[in-house]
């Protein structure tokens, strides 16, 4: 019978809005990702002026501010080839104008003074007025060319006309105050270019200092200015090194509007080594400056602190410098170095070179092995991120605990707690004349020669050889002939390796890379992981006819076979194998691998998941036994776990695999818990298997960099690999149709660069999943721009925050590899509630009024501005992105597809969450109180367009998720403009629904809906369609068999679900702030109608969890978030709905722990206790 084409339908299908949004999304995605087509990297500038030499002590010779500091510094860069590989620029003196703008004219004129006068006398009493201070007759002249020459070079970097740059200048900058000279500074060189930029236009600077010296001037010339983070490491000794300063001490954060926008690092212990630094950078420095998203980098490179120095007394390589700039360029391309302190001359000379070597795209180099990050820097980076937590999303890893005890706290006797103090040993007293001669340390002549013989060593046994090549390619069509002839639109195609090879193409990048010859893997490799019973079946393949070699599939997990098969997988594993020689024999410094079939599901014996052979267990293998290597990395963010590598290499300590992957609790494909974070490795490999899962979907940019600072790069630097191959899937990219994720381009190609910083920049991306082929194009070209050192676009979103999952998985892979590795020490709980005084006065730190309280409330809450305010602020593009988040959720979660048996959908938008949740279908049962519909933990609202249409439904909507782990509280929204995350707001109609016991099954309604935090928040429909008799007849005339299911409804409605007039918030399950809770003591009642304690308000109140005042929300006065912002109290409970938000975490929080409170509230209401709606009941407060 011939078949018809159906007629043309106005319907749409939630498999076909599916399949649009996620074309739109990678479409999107794509066009980001243009825009760093034509950016490529450009020259690295370089400024210095020879005559700087001049600048010396002359009643001194011995004075460690010395020209042989620049000149040690030159000298060696010309050594390394570095400065004729530069884009070099004459050297110019900044204008009075200039310096005015943040110097008072009244030094400039005091320098006049001394400008080519020879009485050295004079020269010598006008420098003893102040601290560490020498004059010249020509320092004028050269403080002069150092400032105007910092500003000229980072003029250059913000208008684009080189890539970064370098201004090798002294006299130094960082010390030198608005109105007097200091610490052999006289004028700020890095604040006044920092100046320059923000006048130019550029919003967002970064400066790290990282001289010895705390570089106190630059933090009190920023000190309110919220457009500059100034970030400073210093020796300090509790005050008692140079400068001596209080302001020094990490409670220094910033005043005004520039609150939390000043981080003082204190070294309070001499010795301090790499892996300190190290530390710092991962767990202070880049989640700050990842969610900062600077603009502009400025280092003020002293080097006092490295190996050697008579000053500084630490122990950093010289080495390590490349490392800390490399992870700030992953961070902001437009970077620029400005010299500041260092007085041991070799290792001044070699860190400041090796500097410019990175500037200069270079790789860094490999470290020595590193020691355990210091009790003492412990102690310091927690107390900086405790004082910084307030103003920053992105310190959420640390647990918490209460100080106060007046009540037993719920958890915080089994956690290890870090106290939190400020200790002065200092004295800012400073006398009326300076010592100007012998007012320095010095070092004995053992110290300079065991000194001088570690930095031999260190010279010696680092590697600085360059490639011929910076980046080799490997691609061959032989890969293409793998596919699936009996179900063409299969995922795993040829057009992906295609798409991606002519994105490079279209992209230019072809010609910049050396292209390797392709060969096939040879049995003997392969066999070095796979068995010769698995070889021997696909080489079967090539004789079996298709319709056998499609029936031979259904014995493995989601593979296809064709005759061709054999060959592609062998080509695919033999490039790999080609970028390993390549790049191992210093031909290439990384590879990139465009292959398929991907590997690393295929373990020794079996095919599964789209992969035949494991291309990257095989490429670590081959690297280890043709080319004698101890340690290799395999960093998996593939989507899915590579569960095939992790069985083959779990006893291996020569191969450590990290993998970074959706899990969903076991449910995600490869549906097994070997992809949880509790399993680590066996033997040998005990702790070298480390699993990073996402326990839901959606994680993006932010949850991934997580992962990177918090375990990727402490695990990895302390691993300290010689080869890192990269399981390069990029099905976690926005738009994949199995993925469920949303990374962008961008991020993986800063993860990318992140990895330069190992191995000495020997990284090979090997291509694995992906199966939207716009995304894994535009994907895998930000990787390879990334290994070019090309800049990448990194979009500012100031919203974004780490998923509170995320950071629950985080959390629990640092607490099971704690013991393996040293570097995973930081995890101490820190104190809920404000335990410092505020800071001290400081001599030369003008601390401005807080006329905007708001501000940092302001800056923490973007998600709730842009959702909740009908104000021009709003940020709609995050709303909107937030409100697919959720609708894409629940889309997932309202599948009646059968469970899907092909291994082609699992984990896609159309999913069936029944799996995943533990629903099952059951027959109807009669409900003496109430009907609890078994669906998906969601009630999801109508736009205010539709409200009339849905509201007789929407008001009797409940559910009783008791087939999942936690009961998670819903709230009902009908008016998107009424979302709420960003702190307490209510409907005062919603009191109307639930306040009237007199009725039977009215009180149990809202019995329900107070237990499951359903509530309406649609003032206008609410008020106009019902009022308190009718929510009471509507209870008492509708029975259980009569009311309309969640499923029922959202079927009726599901046109408005695609146009996203529906959408939902889903509280979350748990926050970390539950720990801070004490029992509610039995004389505390959360009494109706108990006024504000700041205004006359009743109704639509608020009670703090913590210290249980109430106060009025945010759409009345606002007191509750006022007292949060005093008190940095978290959670409150609405008396309206009896919902829970946390003001830390910007949600609504549903846990059983919570139950004590709600019930409280509810007797107080309904006279009655609340349901018990949780899975177990041996959950309570006591």
């Amino acid at each position: 019978m011939k078949k018809t084409t159906p007629p043309a339908t106005s319907i749409v299908t939630r498999n076909g809005a599916r399949k649009a949004k996620i074309q739109t999304r990678a479409m999107s995605a794509g066009a980001k990702a243009m825009d760093s087509k034509t950016r490529v990297k450009g020259p690295t500038g370089f400024v210095t002026e020879p005559r700087m030499a001049e600048h010396r002590c002359l009643w001194d010779e011995n004075y460690p501010e010395c020209p042989e500091r620049l000149i040690g510094v030159i000298d060696r860069c010309r050594e390394l080839n570095l400065i004729e590989q530069c884009k070099e620029y004459p050297p110019r003196a900044a204008t009075k104008e200039e310096l005015c703008v943040l110097h008072s004219p009244s030094v400039y004129e005091l320098m006049e003074t001394t400008h080519l006068n020879q009485d050295l006398e004079y020269l010598e009493e006008v420098s003893s007025r102040y601290d560490a201070i020498y004059i010249h007759p020509s320092t004028h002249e050269l403080a002069l060319i150092a400032a105007g020459s910092t500003i000229d070079i980072v003029d250059r970097v913000i208008t684009g006309e080189i890539h970064n740059g370098a201004a090798f200048v002294r006299p130094p900058g960082h010390h030198a105050m608005r109105a007097e000279p200091c610490g052999y500074c006289f004028y700020n060189n890095v604040a006044l270019a920092a100046k320059h930029a923000l006048d130019k236009g550029v919003n967002r600077i970064l400066i790290v200092d990282w001289d010895v010296h705390h570089g106190q001037a630059t933090q009190q010339m920023f000190y309110d200015d919220p457009r500059v983070v100034y970030f400073s490491i210093h020796r300090y000794e509790y005050g008692a090194f140079w400068p001596s300063l209080r302001q020094s001490d990490f409670h220094y954060i910033g005043c005004g509007q520039g609150k939390g926008y000043t981080f003082n690092v204190p070294l309070n212990q001499t010795g301090m080594q790499d892996a300190d630094y190290l530390a710092i950078w991962h767990q202070l420095l880049l989640p700050m400056a990842v969610e900062y998203a600077p603009e502009l980098v400025i280092v003020s490179a002293g080097y006092d602190s490295a190996l050697g120095d008579e000053k500084g007394e630490m122990e950093i390589t010289p080495a390590c410098y490349p490392h800390l700039l490399n992870m700030l360029m992953s961070i902001c391309s437009s970077i620029c170095v400005v010299l500041e302190g260092g007085y041991c001359i070799p290792s001044l000379a070699e860190g400041a070179a090796l500097t410019l070597r990175t500037l200069l795209g270079h790789a860094p180099p490999v470290l020595q092995a590193l020691s355990e990050p210091t009790d003492s820097i412990r102690e310091t980076i927690l107390n900086s991120i405790y004082v910084h937590k307030p103003y920053w999303r992105c310190y959420n890893y640390q647990p918490t605990y209460r100080v106060r005890q007046s009540v037993p706290n719920v958890c915080d006797d089994e956690k290890q707690k870090h106290t939190v103090s400020v200790k002065w040993e200092g004295d800012e007293t400073r006398p009326d004349r300076y010592a100007t001669r012998d007012c320095y340390p010095l070092q004995d002549n053992e110290v300079k020669r065991k000194n001088r013989e570690k930095l031999d060593h260190l010279r010696i046994v680092t590697n600085l050889a360059l490639p011929q090549h910076q980046v080799c390619y490997i691609y061959h069509p032989a890969m293409l002939k793998h596919k699936n002839v009996c179900e063409p639109g299969h995922v795993e195609c040829p057009e992906r390796i295609m798409r991606i090879h002519e994105r490079h193409r279209d992209y230019g990048l072809l010609d910049r890379l050396h292209q390797l010859t392709a060969r096939a893997a040879t049995d003997l490799e392969l066999l070095s992981v796979h068995s010769e019973k698995h070889l021997d079946r696909l080489k079967e393949l090539a004789s079996t006819k298709l319709r056998d070699l499609n029936s031979q599939k259904d014995a493995f997990d989601s593979v296809y076979f064709h005759p061709d098969s054999l060959e592609s997988a062998t080509m695919a594993s033999g490039c790999v194998l080609q970028a390993v020689d390549a790049v191992l024999s210093n031909e290439a410094g990384s590879g990139v691998c465009v292959i398929r079939p991907p590997g690393h599901h295929a373990d020794e014996e079996i095919p599964s998941g789209f992969c035949l052979l494991n291309n990257a267990a095989t490429a670590a293998k081959y690297a280890i036994d043709s080319h004698g290597l101890k340690r290799v990395l395999i960093l998996d963010w593939d989507v899915h776990h590579g569960n095939g590598t992790q069985r083959i290499t779990y006893k291996d300590d020569k191969i450590l695999y990290m993998s970074i992957h959706r899990y969903d609790n076991g449910s995600f494909f490869p549906h097994s818990t070997d992809a949880d974070y509790n399993v680590v490795g066996e033997g040998k490999g005990k702790g070298f298997n480390v699993n990073i899962p996402w326990n839901k979907r959606g994680m993006g940019d932010t949850e991934y960099l997580a992962a990177f600072t918090q375990v990727v790069l402490p695990i990895a630097y302390e691993y300290n690999p010689e080869l890192v191959i990269v399981s390069a899937g990029f099905d976690a990219c926005i738009g994949d149709p199995l993925g469920g994720c949303k990374v962008t381009p961008e991020c993986y190609g800063r993860m990318t660069h992140f990895l330069r910083g190992l191995a000495g920049g020997r990284v090979i991306l090997c291509l694995e999943g992906g199966y939207n082929i716009t995304s894994i194009s535009y994907s895998m070209t930000m990787c390879t721009k990334a290994l070019l050192g090309d800049p990448l676009l990194h979009h500012y979103d100031p919203t974004a925050t780490c998923h509170w999952s995320a950071a629950e998985s985080i959390n629990n892979v640092i607490k099971t590899h704690k013991k393996y590795w040293k570097n995973l020490k930081f995890q101490l709980a820190l104190p809920i509630e404000p335990v410092l005084d505020e800071p001290l006065p400081s001599i030369g730190l003008i601390i401005t009024e807080d006329q905007n309280s708001t501000v940092d409330s302001d800056r923490l809450s973007g998600v709730s501005s842009s959702t909740l305010d009908d104000s021009p602020k709003s940020n709609g593009s995050r709303s909107t992105s937030d409100l697919n988040y959720y609708l894409e959720g629940n889309m997932a979660a309202l599948s009646i597809r059968p469970k899907c048996n092909d291994g082609l959908h699992c984990g896609t938008d159309d999913e069936d969450n029944e799996r995943n949740e533990g629903l099952k279908q059951e027959p109807k049962k009669q409900r003496t109180d109430v009907e609890c519909f078994k669906v998906d933990k969601t009630i999801i609202g109508r736009d205010s367009s539709s409200n009339q249409e849905a509201s007789s439904s929407n008001q009797n909507a409940s559910i009783s998720n008791q087939g999942a782990s936690t009961s998670k509280q819903c709230r009902l929204l009908d008016n998107p403009s009424n979302v709420n995350h960003g702190g307490p707001i209510e409907s005062r109609s919603t009191a109307t629904q639930t306040t009237n016991p007199s009725s039977s099954n009215a009180s149990q309604g809202a019995a329900v809906s107070a237990a499951h935090g359903v509530s309406t928040a649609n003032r206008e429909s609410s008020s106009t369609n019902q009022g308190p008799s009718s929510t009471s007849q509507g209870g008492s005339n509708t029975t259980p068999e009569d009311k309309q299911t969640l499923v029922d409804y959202l079927a009726e409605n599901m046109q408005a679900l695609v146009d996203e007039e529906m959408f939902a918030v889903i509280p979350q399950p748990w926050c970390p702030h539950l720990e801070s809770l004490f029992a509610i003591p039995s004389d505390v009642k959360f009494s109706q109608g108990v006024k504000c304690v700041d205004c006359e308000e009743t109704v639509e109140n608020w009670v703090c969890l913590h210290c249980f005042i109430t106060a009025c929300g945010r759409s009345i006065n606002g007191h509750m978030q006022a007292h949060y912002r005093k008190s940095s109290h978290p959670l409150v409970l609405s008396l309206l709905d009896l919902s829970v938000w946390c003001n830390e975490c910007d949600a609504y929080i549903d846990n059983p722990l919570l139950y004590d409170a709600k019930n409280n509230a509810h007797r107080e209401k309904f006279n009655e206790d609340m349901p018990w709606c949780y899975r177990s009941d041996t959950i309570q407060m006591h």
